[in-house]
């Protein structure tokens, strides 16, 4: 009986819920979009062109493996048990991740699945892996090394004691804090340790040189206090690293000090820190000052250092992040390039020192405010040199949890639109807010911007077939950024996307501010013409439309100036980089505080509200404003209003400001004609209704027709037509419609906080319901197709919930138990049953209220290309194996590792082959014949090597003693061809002078 009475109430026949059963009624997770927690840990595979991304354990869930690849290709893996992920680094077709709760995973990416996991006795401090090798080396914090099989899932027999201990029996606490293999040869492990580093020679079973940087007295060392450098100290390691051929290697220390050391002789080439060089000897004075005269700066500890190099190995230079003054007013990554190494059997000991002076130091800057403490160098073909081989891009990871990428080593900026899935460019900076319209999708099919771009960053992976398109309206998601920029994409319905791509605006450029952080506060884009409004705190409102620049790749030469209170074309501040797309078009400053609600229409109206309380109508086109009223205005009493409750008698009422907006196409109350109306809804829960009637002269004005009064703050206005229950919205068509004389009836459905009315615009009463002990947070009127529609809303108990129209019936009732209860009044509920929520700080999961129940469903997209072969591992030069250098390949550091009685693995036998392919070639990197096992000893092997050297010196002696036999037939010839010539010239002189 309530329901027939909400029917007759609202002056709607038919019940537009009847064959939506409450079965039906069962939320499907769909997807999850943006990263579920502070990211802790980057790793990058240029042979995949695959990105990882590991998170930290929050109050929000246990840390996650996010693995990207091209366009939207993703694959999850959670952790067995809550943790932060530390370390990731890709090995082959594995990823191995080391969580905060000290357990070594692998991750098949072939197969997107755990593969095995490992938790050594103690806390694991440091992890090392190489494309072409089936070990992991773990060094714990009581200094020893232990290796993991990859292939075989086991613990290895070798296991390395702490060779500092060994050499320091007094040392208490030595762990391992850094570990790195030797970029050519591979049977060389690198150690640092707290108080030093150590080479270990797999080869040779032993440790071959120990460093240890000690400061003698007076030497200043990394710190700047005179007072320091009194004593004699040792300061702590940090970092170890090799230089990319390993000729040299570096230690970096506590004390923001780097020490480049010659690895043969165990000699300190030279000390210095990012500013001084030769801190390491007594009276040098330091360049670190603070900002006033008489004061000392202090360092920021090294966070990260990568020893990287060109395509030439010897063109090198060090990223260094930390180790400047925390008095610097810019931070950023610094960028030392060293030039090319000087030839070391060739080169003075001046000459090596001078080498470390560094050729140049540039900055390249991050944000204000904003610190790295993490960075992931993005290689253009090679893994191997410790993934810093001709880098194209860092991806940087700043100390407010965001991503900055950057190219490399010029550091600058690089947008990730286009160039990084949408769910990186969450943190890429941090979002504000997002909208979800639901846009034509031959509209965006056709929104395809050209822009200016390098090459892609992420080119890996295949997305798995889903099903076709659902809806012929696609949900586009506008997300707002803390830079004062709006990336706009395709979230789907589940479905395959057919556009793919993400648009780009930069409002910070199109107010031409780029001094003051940019806080948007509201957007909107138009369903059929694509436009895009936004609004922003400041106060000005900036609408963009689709089309080319006329000033692609230059700048405009004239400053645009704007006008308080008026609409200025802004045409000329478009990017020069974009040559097709988003173009702004007009900015109106409303001067009237910050802009709370924006909407665009699809017949070229604007609805702006202000939180002063000021509306205004624009009619794009002039563009001009064509109305402006105060919220007094809007919530004038009308006399037709029977439902109006009594005004208050407070004399200094609430501040009121508009809240919603909409248009759409109906007839009034009272009226024999439909009209374009704008509804208007304000945060004490009035809703104001305008007519927009045409003028003679083509223009148009807005005109108030009555005012309705609600209780609290408006969340939503739905026109829906009474008839059909199908959106009353303001279209072409719609409008076009209107000239014929055709007539919409139609009915608003309200949703405030605490109730809901289904009316007749603009006074009526209609059908009323309040909601039971909570607030309603978010609604819309949504389509079940061959069903019906439904009101569908989100309440503050955590539930969504849907109500039958117009008898406002419950039709089911279900708990969004993965939602962040503290954000739900940012949920979105879209027109086709979509939910948009939060889930943590950076996540959006999205839901269909239409379904079945179903749980997050598992992604398929394939992340691993077998035919992507890694290449070989660099080698030891020709002249460095003759001079007695004992080359190791990765099968005997199998042998070494494994012990022969361990079965070749899959990567030993692909690697048996490519040896045999080298030694084809005759590349000195075999170390057996080709098409056969390797059966001998040790000896057996060391006799063959001995042979092997003698036997090419042999050679090179031969080569010799031909070119000194050539040198000296030359020499004999010229002598003679002189002789001759001497003896011509005499004997010419004396026949031109006799005969």
């Amino acid at each position: 009986m309530a329901g027939f009475l909400r029917g007759k109430q609202a002056g709607m026949q038919n019940d537009l819920s009847a064959a939506i059963l409450p079965g039906l009624f069962a939320p499907d997770d769909q997807a999850r979009f943006g990263i579920n927690s502070q990211i802790g840990a980057l790793a990058y595979d240029p042979i995949q062109s695959l990105l990882a991304v590991g998170t930290n354990e929050s109050p929000f869930g246990s840390g996650q493996i996010y693995v990207f690849g091209q366009k939207r290709v993703q694959q999850t893996f959670k952790l067995p048990r809550r943790a932060s992920v530390k370390t990731l680094q890709f090995c082959a077709d594995r990823l191995i991740s080391l969580d905060s709760k000290n357990e070594v995973i692998i991750w098949d990416l072939q197969f997107g699945k755990m593969l095995a996991s490992y938790a050594p006795p103690g806390v694991v401090t440091s992890l090392v892996t190489d494309p072409m090798l089936d070990w992991a080396l773990i060094g714990m914090q009581n200094g020893e090394v232990i290796a993991y099989d990859l292939d075989r899932q086991g613990l290895a027999a070798l296991r390395l004691p702490n060779f500092w201990r060994e050499r320091n029996p007094r040392s208490r606490f030595m762990a391992v804090v850094s570990m790195q293999l030797h970029p050519r040869d591979i049977g060389q492990l690198l150690i640092g340790y707290t108080e030093g580093a150590v080479i270990y020679s797999f080869k040779q079973n032993k440790p071959i040189r120990h460093f240890q940087y000690e400061l003698p007295a007076g030497a200043p060392g990394g710190y700047p206090d005179p007072a320091s450098a009194e004593n004699a100290r040792k300061p702590r390691l940090v970092q170890v690293l090799w230089h990319p051929t390993g000729t040299f290697i570096m230690t970096a220390h506590d004390d923001e000090s780097l020490v480049f050391w010659d690895p043969k002789d165990g000699r300190v080439v030279m000390a210095r820190t990012l500013a001084d060089t030769h801190v390491d000897k007594p009276g040098t004075h330091s360049k670190s000052f603070g900002n006033t005269p008489g004061t000392l700066a202090l360092k920021d500890s090294f966070a990260r250092i990568a020893w990287c190099c060109k395509s030439n190995p010897d063109d090198t230079g060090l990223l260094i992040a930390g180790g400047a003054p925390d008095t610097s007013r810019q931070k950023g990554l610094t960028f030392l390039e060293l030039g090319v190494t000087p030839v070391y059997a060739t080169s003075t000991w001046q000459m090596l020192t001078d080498h470390f002076e560094g050729k140049s130091r540039h900055l390249l800057p991050t944000p204000p405010g904003a610190e790295v403490v993490d960075f992931c160098l993005l290689p253009r073909a090679s893994p191997h040199f410790a993934g810093a081989q001709d880098p194209i891009a860092i991806l940087a990871l700043l100390n407010s949890g965001e991503l900055l990428t950057m190219s490399f080593p010029s550091g600058h900026p690089i947008s990730p639109t286009n160039q990084l899935p949408p769910s990186l460019a969450f943190v890429h900076p941090f979002i504000t807010s997002i909208t979800v319209s639901a846009v034509d999708r031959g509209r965006w099919l056709g929104m395809t911007e050209n822009r200016q771009q390098g090459p892609q960053l992420l080119r890996g992976g295949v997305e798995s077939i889903k099903p076709l398109r659902r809806y012929e309206a696609r949900n586009v998601v506008s997300m707002a950024h803390g830079d004062g920029t709006i990336r706009i994409w395709d979230a789907g319905h589940g479905d395959e996307l057919e556009n793919s791509a993400s648009l780009q605006v930069d409002i910070a450029r199109a107010l031409d501010r780029y001094d003051e952080q940019i806080i948007i506060t509201s957007m909107s884009m138009a369903s059929v013409t694509g436009e895009l409004c936004v609004g922003v705190s400041t106060g000005e409102v900036i609408i963009y439309r689709w089309g080319g620049n006329r000033l692609y790749g230059r700048e405009a030469t004239a400053p645009t100036e704007t006008q308080r209170g008026a609409i200025t074309d802004i045409s000329a501040r478009s990017e020069p980089s974009l040559k097709e797309g988003l173009q702004p078009f007009s900015l109106y400053d409303m001067a009237q505080g910050p802009i709370s609600i924006v909407k665009l229409s699809d017949v070229g109206f604007v609805g702006v509200g202000s939180e002063n309380g000021v509306f205004s109508l624009i009619d794009l086109r002039g563009p001009a404003v064509i109305f402006t009223a105060t919220a007094s205005e809007l919530t004038k009493q009308d006399k037709r209003s029977s439902f109006m409750k009594k005004p208050s008698s407070q004399k200094s009422p609430r501040p009121e400001w508009p809240v919603a907006i909409e248009f759409g196409v109906m007839t009034v109350e009272g009226d024999n004609y439909s009209s374009i109306l704008c509804f208007v809804g304000t945060s004490m829960g009035k809703v104001a209704t305008f007519k927009i009637l045409p003028q003679q002269n083509g223009g148009y004005t807005a005109q108030h027709a009555g005012t309705a009064e609600l209780s609290d703050k408006v969340v939503s206005i739905s026109p829906i037509v009474s008839d059909t229950g199908k959106p009353a919205v303001a279209t072409g068509a719609t409008v076009a419609a209107l000239r014929t004389g055709q007539q919409t009836h139609g009915s608003l459905v309200v949703v405030t906080e605490s109730e809901v009315r289904i009316f007749k615009p603009a006074t009526a009463k209609g059908a009323h319901k309040t909601w039971d002990s909570m607030f309603c947070y978010s609604a819309a009127v949504t389509e079940f197709e061959l069903h019906g529609f439904a009101l569908v809303g989100i309440f503050g108990d955590g539930s969504t919930r849907a109500y039958s129209i117009p008898a406002l019936k419950e039709i089911g009732n279900s708990k969004l138990e993965m939602l962040d209860k503290t954000r739900l009044p940012s949920t979105i509920v879209t027109q086709s049953g979509d939910i948009f929520g939060w889930t943590g700080p950076s996540e959006v999961a999205m839901l269909n209220v239409w379904g079945t129940g179903q749980p997050l469903p598992m992604s398929h997209d394939k992340l691993f290309n077998p035919q992507a072969l890694i290449p070989p591992r660099p080698t030891i030069s020709n002249l460095q194996w003759i001079s007695g250098t004992q080359y190791v390949s990765p099968t005997d550091l199998d042998l070494l590792i494994g012990g022969p009685d361990r079965p070749p693995s899959k990567r030993m036998m692909e690697a048996a082959a490519a040896e045999d392919r080298q030694a084809r070639l005759g590349s000195p990197g075999s170390s057996r014949a080709p098409g056969t096992q390797s059966t001998e000893g040790w000896g057996e092997y060391m006799t063959r090597q001995l042979n092997e050297r003698t036997e090419k010196l042999n050679i090179v002696g031969d080569s010799m003693d031909k070119a000194q036999e050539n040198s000296q037939g030359w020499a004999d010839d010229v002598s003679k061809f002189v002789s001759k010539q001497k003896r011509n010239v005499v004997l010419g002189g004396i026949t031109g002078k006799w005969f």
